[in-house]
């Protein structure tokens, strides 16, 4: 392991973060709403329902043809799933989760259950989570109960102390701070239509809505043959994402942002610390957020480490950058 990271991974004390009580009740929606599109990966057309859910049932996907559900949380993340975060439980497994989750999230979904049919990958609709704010926000939320017919508290981990991972100049760390802030770098010194970018932003539900969540998923032209060769992107089109050519610049202006590139990487940020969250509880730490050139797998594994769990390699580390 390079000495970066062991010092990371040592440094983790117990009290790094702690569940806060927020004084909210916990969060569902009001009526159910669906979205129909293709699989990014796989291509194929799926639908993901999005249900009402109990107090202290957090978020879980069903997949079509699987009897387990598959909580939202960071122990069912797949360790190892190319350009997107993955979750499985038992033989169920669902892909592509983090737009929606991002959402969800931002917006205080906090218990709902999703049905995901036509395969086991939630739609990419336009490459970015505004599709499913509109969603969300056309159904409407209301305090979620439990068996009981009980409200429950919100909770949400607030950290209370600095924590670090980094591999080569890749690295996120979370610092104390009384509300949520992000700042997220990154640099593609090869590709100059992108190049080095930088954005920061408190994070609220209407910051979300107009800030992050219009911005798509973006690649690189010169590599999508080589990805598709690979089984990825197969569902991916200039009608879902924006590419850019290393020569050429943008195919398809205009950007809904200069730098929308590195908004997404927020959008992704959220969607995978989501994955934080049990039992219905907040996900995203109330915390100052910092991120350099991090990834899905980086995102994911910050989790882990922050929670104790992590056993990072030095050869895991290296494909996270």
């Amino acid at each position: 392991m390079c000495g970066s990271a062991a010092r990371a991974l040592n440094s983790v004390s117990r009290a790094a973060f702690s569940w806060k009580p927020t004084g909210l009740p916990q969060q569902t929606l009001a009526v159910a709403v669906s979205r129909s599109g293709v699989g990014l990966h796989s291509g194929a057309k799926t639908t993901a329902t999005l249900l009402p859910a109990r107090a202290g049932e957090g978020r879980y996907f069903v997949v079509e043809g699987e009897e387990t559900r598959v909580a939202a949380e960071v122990a069912n993340a797949e360790a190892h799933s190319p350009l997107c975060t993955a979750l499985r439980r038992g033989g169920a497994r669902v892909r592509t989760v983090e737009h929606l989750l991002s959402a969800m999230e931002a917006l205080g979904v906090d218990n709902c259950r999703v049905e995901v049919s036509g395969g086991d990958e939630i739609p990419l609709l336009d490459g970015s989570a505004q599709e499913w704010v509109m969603a969300i926000r056309g159904a409407g939320q209301c305090a979620a109960k439990d068996s009981s017919g009980q409200k429950l508290e919100k909770l949400a981990p607030e950290i209370h102390e600095p924590v670090y991972l980094q591999k080569s100049d890749c690295f996120i760390a979370a610092l104390p701070s009384s509300r949520i802030r992000i700042t997220y770098g990154i640099d593609f010194p090869k590709v100059p239509g992108i190049g080095c970018q930088r954005f920061a932003t408190v994070l609220d539900a209407n910051v979300y809505s107009s800030k992050i969540a219009p911005a798509r998923t973006f690649c690189i032209f010169e590599e999508v043959e080589k990805l598709r060769s690979a089984g990825l992107i197969r569902g991916g089109s200039l009608e879902n994402a924006t590419v850019c050519s290393i020569s050429g610049g943008w195919l398809n202006p205009p950007l809904r942002f200069e730098d929308e590139p590195c908004r997404h990487k927020i959008l992704d940020l959220i969607g995978d610390f989501s994955l934080l969250a049990q039992n219905g509880n907040q996900g995203f730490p109330l915390a100052h957020v910092v991120a350099y050139k991090a990834g899905h797998a980086l995102h994911t594994d910050f989790l882990r480490h922050l929670l104790g769990r992590s056993a990072v390699g030095q050869e895991n580390l290296a494909e996270q950058c």
